[in-house]
């Protein structure tokens, strides 16, 4: 194992980089950072702002949910332990990718089940419990409906405009036909992973179902508990929230004033992650996802004939609040109020806009959660570091971009160094001292001074870049071998962990791959990890 440094390999956003640097004008921005030392006080904290009716509630629709569910003993207890006052959770939160999607989910509930497994050991008295919260009321199937291995992608092709979670799996029948065609079908780890798939997508109707189960069978031995936000018994706690959404549309207000700001704190570098509506939710009816916009007196449901008159909305919202669904903004105040959290196990993007929303929780006296960038992580095979060894190059210069990557190893490996910066140097030197003359003597030659400059220099960039595609062709055979290395180590051109599949490795390691994945991440350390395999 190794690890890497995101200010290296540059892999987070801005602000998860800011948060990961411990910047201090960031800190207006969250209560506190994911330091173990740190929970105790968020302990006390929740503990004083948790409604703890909620906890009967929880409970009981956990229960439910879990009933069907097969060897489910280690949840039912936890369930159960949710009533108890020093019962806690930690969360992450995912879409409901077909076959779990890219590897990064793994990373999040990994890193989730191993921060309750540390405050278990440091707080003993206490229970923690690992939350996935599943992402049901999403309607961006296209960004779910496919998972990939390095060398197949696999689709899942059926129209949808409502939630995904009630998605009717029937076609998946498809999919897996082309994966059992797909895979060696006579490798015992094969054999396991096509029957998750077959007893998740073909023995459930619903997306949400099946996925609740999927995720059941990889990780419900270390104890992770899922929930299913789409609960009318659920929302009904956030009635209140939701009428104060759209009469004053409070998130709006304050995410607004935030986002300003976070953009003076970035000193314009950065746009939101995320910019609040004046009402930040959906409505679901039949097969429809779609926001609520109010136009003068009237809430209209956008693609639909559907509209309110305010005291129209507000009497729906009490009747059916399971019809309303937050969105991004209002989701994290859901989350929070509902669940006795104390920390949000999220990617840079996530952890971005959940640091929009300290204002808006203080303002709804949410005890905002502690926020953990997941760790990223880097599956690398003993053959390919074996590789890059021989060539004298480490796994963080392939983070590099292919261009700078090409140039770098030109460098290295070339009798001549190709790099004309001291001539450069030199040259704006010596255009000073020119620049110096023609002020004294003549201040109209600055402007021919200038251009001469540019002009040398613009000379000596070209004469740097034929010089350096000359070496590259000297070296084509062992530059050739380092981008093969860096496209087999960032499939697709992207990170691994956003691109492939679990069943890449699951397929050769099995459940040896899951061990060693959780034997390498720590949470309360969220470098860029690189792991042999």
């Amino acid at each position: 194992m190794k690890l890497i440094d995101p200010n290296i390999t540059k892999h987070l956003p801005f602000l998860a980089l800011s948060y990961f640097n411990n910047e201090k004008g960031l800190s207006l921005f969250y209560k506190r950072s994911n330091k173990l030392k740190n929970y105790k006080d968020q302990i006390q904290e929740k503990q004083k702002n948790f409604n703890y009716k909620f906890r009967d509630i929880l409970s009981k629709e956990l229960n439910e949910q879990y009933q069907p569910i097969p060897d489910n003993d280690i949840q039912l207890s936890s369930i159960d332990d949710l009533t108890k006052p020093n019962t806690f959770t930690v969360t992450t939160g995912h879409q409901l990718n077909l076959f779990t999607g890219p590897l990064y989910f793994f990373y999040k509930i990994i890193d989730t089940i191993k921060i309750c497994k540390d405050l278990k050991l440091k707080f003993p008295e206490m229970n923690f419990i690992p939350i996935y919260w599943m992402a049901s009321e999403d309607h961006d199937f296209e960004e779910i409906n496919f998972f990939k291995t390095v060398n197949k992608q696999f689709n899942w092709d059926v129209k949808t405009s409502g939630i995904v979670g009630d998605l009717n799996t029937e076609k998946l029948s498809e999919v897996f036909h082309e994966m059992s065609s797909f895979f060696d079908k006579e490798n015992l780890n094969v054999k396991k992973m096509i029957s998750f798939f077959e007893s998740s997508y073909l023995k459930n109707k619903s997306l949400s179902k099946a996925t609740l189960n999927l995720v059941h069978m990889i990780f419900g031995k270390y104890g992770l508990v899922i929930l299913n936000p789409d609960n009318k018994n659920l929302k009904k706690i956030m009635t209140d929230v939701f009428i104060d959404e759209v009469k004053e549309s409070t998130c709006y207000n304050f995410v607004s004033k935030t986002n300003k700001k976070l953009i003076n704190f970035s000193k314009g570098k950065i746009k939101p992650q995320v910019n609040p509506r004046l009402i930040n939710l959906f409505y679901i009816k039949n097969n429809l996802r779609s926001r609520i916009e109010k136009n003068d007196l009237v809430y209209k449901v956008l693609e639909s004939e559907i509209s309110f008159t305010q005291d129209e909305i507000i009497s729906e919202i009490k009747n059916h609040p399971e019809r309303f669904s937050p969105n991004v903004l209002i989701r994290p105040l859901y989350q929070e109020t509902i669940l006795p959290n104390l920390a949000y196990v999220g990617g840079g993007s996530e952890i971005s806009y959940w640091l929009q929303l300290k204002d808006y929780f203080d303002e709804k006296n949410i005890t905002f959660p502690v926020l953990s960038i997941r760790n990223s992580v880097l599956l690398v095979h003993k053959k390919k570091l074996k590789k890059l060894k021989k060539l004298n190059l480490n796994v963080e210069h392939l983070f590099e971009n292919n261009e700078n990557l090409l140039k770098f190893c030109t460098n290295k490996f070339s009798k001549n160094r190709i790099d004309f910066t001291n001539i450069k140097t030199i040259i704006s030197d010596n255009f000073n001292q020119l620049l110096e003359v023609a002020k004294l003597t003549d201040f109209s030659f600055t402007g021919a001074v200038k251009a001469q400059e540019k002009k040398q220099k613009n000379g000596i960039d070209n004469l740097e870049k034929r010089l350096l595609k000359a070496e590259k062709k000297k070296n084509k055979e062992i530059l050739n071998k380092i981008i093969s290395i860096k496209s087999g180590l960032f499939p697709y051109d992207s990170l691994q962990e956003r691109e492939i599949n679990f069943s890449e490795f699951f397929q050769y390691y099995g459940d040896e791959f899951i061990d060693l994945v959780m034997e390498n991440l720590d949470p309360f350390d969220p470098s860029f990890i690189i792991i042999e395999i």
